[in-house]
């Protein structure tokens, strides 16, 4: 078998089985200093709109190619040692790149909480995995923000990680994770970013295009395998995608909401701002913590699928 399918096979595996131990460093967190490190450099040296992006430029480079380079240093270091480290360290990279435990975790942590009753400490949860002020949100609100989440970081965090593993193994997968880092760090439209994160947001929106209709491609199956509305779905996805403020979060959002017949979107207040999303579907139900549940069930179907259709595309080109 392609070595490749192998090790995002086991990665896929690795993740799901162990997630991230705290004990062991996480690259992400890593590339995510070195960002920070390379922001607080440069902006005590630049000031202009123009430099600020150049500046932002630099950094997205750095970053992205720095960490390519490293993890195929690691890879070939490994490789010297024996084949099997490096199958291993190769694998654990991909895994590392994937978060469909974290995420369905986090998500699952949420709703037991909203079920309980905490509202409060559900908040406070919430806004560990959304950008937006959660202060004032209701129940209602804490599950759409985390049903968002979770659609979203399906390509984020799972089918575009597997989706460049696929294709260039585990160091063009550091890549795209070290990219999306970039633009969760600076990819904001406001004052302090709208300059020095522009080229970070871009770079994003453009790794993530394929992914994003895989995903959508990929959440179609799983509404259809566990018999959910696949075309409310697919008309969500052919109506309101194209209203989201990102060219790739409209399609897992869109779709999602299709499949378990509710609306996202919405009014989101960040910093204070209160700004109107496109609404997502039709609100044919009310939002309650049951339906974090049932995104996460699509959380995991669509990985699922996406990481067996990367993996038999890969086979079939390969022969």
């Amino acid at each position: 078998m392609d070595i490749i399918v192998i090790q995002v096979l086991l990665g896929y595996v690795l993740d799901l089985a162990i997630g991230d131990p705290s004990m062991i460093p996480h690259p992400v967190v890593i590339i995510g200093n070195w960002i920070a490190r390379l922001e607080k450099l440069f902006r005590k040296r630049v000031f202009s709109p123009t430099g600020l992006r150049i500046a932002g430029m630099a950094v997205a480079i750095l970053i992205t190619a720095g960490s390519y380079i490293v993890a195929s240093l690691i890879l070939i270091a490994a490789l010297k040692v024996s084949f099997f480290i490096y199958m291993l360290i190769a694998s654990w990279l991909i895994s590392t790149t994937i978060a469909t435990r974290g995420l369905a975790g986090a998500a699952k942590e949420i709703k037991a909480i909203l079920v309980s009753g905490n509202l409060g400490l559900a908040r406070v949860k919430v806004s560990w995995i959304v950008g937006r002020d959660t202060s004032e949100m209701e129940s209602g609100d804490v599950t759409r923000a985390t049903v968002e989440t979770v659609a979203e970081n399906l390509v984020d965090a799972v089918v575009a990680p597997i989706f460049y593993a696929i294709i260039g193994g585990p160091a063009l997968a550091m890549a795209y994770r070290a990219v999306n880092t970039l633009d969760s760090m600076l990819g904001y439209k406001n004052e302090k970013y709208i300059d020095f994160g522009w080229a970070s947001a871009r770079l994003d929106d453009i790794a993530g295009y394929l992914p994003a209709r895989l995903a959508g491609i990929a959440l179609l199956i799983a509404a259809w395998i566990t018999n959910r509305d696949n075309r409310a779905a697919l008309a969500a996805w052919r109506r309101d995608a194209k209203m989201h403020p990102s060219p790739n979060s409209g399609v897992p959002e869109s779709v999602m909401a299709g499949a378990l017949g509710i609306r996202l979107g919405g009014r989101n207040s960040y910093g204070g701002v209160v700004s109107f999303r496109h609404y997502m579907g039709d609100s044919c139900e009310a939002l309650r913590p049951d339906h974090i549940a049932r995104a996460i069930e699509m959380l995991y179907a669509g990985s699922l699928i996406s990481v067996m259709c990367c993996c038999v595309v890969r086979l079939l080109v390969t022969v």
